[in-house]
């Protein structure tokens, strides 16, 4: 398992420097960030849980660590969380499911 407040720190800096090289890029991030989390119909709370859903989907270890701290501070619980979880794992397996279709389409259209 991750030392997660070593992880972030690391991330952290090494984000500093990315700026430093490409600091409109940083800025252009920052301002999706920004917009993402202006909301008229959902909380902090289910953002943060749809964000670690995704995370774990796109398998984004920073984004699990920024997304539950940040889940953490609007106050979701162990139990919420896992319940955000258990969608992303049936997404991941339906994905799966979805994708292997496409195989069989490609196997029936690949000189069969």
């Amino acid at each position: 398992m991750e030392d997660w407040d070593s992880y972030s720190a690391g991330l952290r800096e090494r984000g500093k420097e990315l700026s430093a090289l490409h600091p409109e890029l940083m800025k252009g991030f920052g301002a999706l960030s920004r917009g993402s989390n202006t909301t008229k119909h959902l909380d902090a709370k289910t953002r943060e849980m749809i964000a670690l859903a995704v995370a774990v989907t796109t398998r984004c270890e920073g984004c699990i660590d920024a997304h539950a701290r940040k889940a953490r501070a609007a106050g979701a619980t162990k139990e919420e969380v896992a319940e955000a979880l258990g969608v992303a794992i049936a997404l991941n397996a339906g994905a799966a499911l979805t994708y292997s279709l496409h195989v069989l389409d490609a196997l029936d259209g690949a000189g069969g």
